[in-house]
């Protein structure tokens, strides 16, 4: 209800600057000891080794900095992802590098992994006290080559280890330029490989097994899916998030700022981003935990997430044109479709 009212306000603003107010308007009764947590209804789900409180979760972007975990948790998300953290700051790409599209319930952004850097973000990380399943986004920094690109890949896994209940490996953004080439057959079976070796070497260091998760890009032939989940199965990745933002503008034609440059999310994109999602699990057969994003703006768009394969789900731009009140009910009608299933397995 709050949210609606604020609304309005917050989309007169540039959404840049929308988006940042907001993070510290949530950050502001955290401060002065108002915010409580929001009372959801229990639905834990286990993925990935993990047990989450409820399957509905935060996708990386919304907190790149890991600046606001306190705050974020508290609005009854099973889960949080922050990110895309790269090894070195950077600024991302020049604004204006968010649009809203509102006929559509979509977003355009161009961002380009703008990001204090590994040592900030850790240092944000430290200073927070919750202690919930959170996952951590990493990436390459704009101006490493693809062909170093693991590196760069292999500094932030071994740095955010410690820290994370999961690590996310962003191969799909299509914002940093030649990014989802490394989404190619050989490139990340290359790149897969490497950060399980790595991994396996920090699970004997630090005594625990961090699960790792690669997140894909909506637009992805038949070949493509099929050479992801051979890659995912052979490296044992535990899970695949279905996916990131499309460069496709189906939906949003004619509309205001629908040809700016960048990925669209939203809810024209939900159908494609479940296509995709539902194509990974025929492919995976159950070997690898799904997590569904893009165009969940109601509950029933996260049990078609579920109905198509998902675990988990994860909410951005939803949020964005629904507020907080879109986690509790995604969290109910997850939980409705989780005892309706049980009721009929009897």
């Amino acid at each position: 209800m709050l949210y609606a009212l604020a609304r309005p306000l917050l989309f007169a603003l540039d959404p840049e600057t929308a988006h940042a107010l907001t993070l510290e308007l949530a950050d502001a009764p955290l401060r002065l000891g108002l915010l409580r947590v929001a009372r959801v209804p229990g639905a834990p789900v286990r993925a990935m080794g993990l047990i989450f409180p409820n399957p509905v979760g935060l996708a990386a972007g919304l907190d790149k900095n890991a600046a606001h975990v306190d705050a974020l948790a508290r609005l009854g998300f099973g889960f949080l992802e922050v990110g895309t953290v790269t090894p070195r700051p950077q600024p991302g790409n020049p604004r204006p590098r968010l649009f809203r599209l509102p006929a559509a319930q979509a977003l355009i952004n161009r961002m380009g992994f703008n990001n204090v850097g590994l040592d900030v973000f850790l240092e944000n990380l430290a200073r927070a006290s919750w202690r919930g399943v959170l996952g951590i986004n990493i990436g390459k920094n704009f101006d490493t080559p693809l062909d170093k690109a693991g590196d760069d890949y292999a500094t932030c896994l071994e740095r955010v280890y410690a820290r994370a209940s999961y690590v996310t490996i962003n191969v799909s953004s299509p914002n940093t330029q030649g990014l989802r080439a490394l989404q190619g057959k050989h490139e990340l079976d290359a790149l897969l490989a490497r950060l399980a070796a790595l991994r396996q070497r920090l699970a004997d260091r630090h005594g625990r097994h961090v699960p790792l998760a690669l997140k894909v890009a909506p637009e992805l032939e038949p070949a493509q899916v099929q050479a992801i989940a051979d890659a995912v199965r052979r490296h044992g990745i535990d899970a695949v998030i279905a996916t990131n933002t499309s460069v496709a503008r189906e939906g949003v034609e004619g509309l205001a700022h629908a040809n700016e440059a960048g990925g669209l999310s939203g809810a024209p994109i939900r159908a494609r981003a479940t296509a995709t999602l539902a194509a990974l699990a025929a492919a995976l057969k159950g070997e690898s935990a799904l997590i569904g994003v893009g165009g969940i703006l109601r509950g029933e768009h996260a049990v078609e997430k579920l109905a198509a394969g998902a675990t988990l789900v994860q909410l951005y731009t939803g949020l964005i044109y629904r507020g907080p009140d879109l986690v509790s009910e995604c969290i109910s009608a997850c939980r409705e479709k989780s005892r309706t299933a049980s009721s009929a397995s009897r």
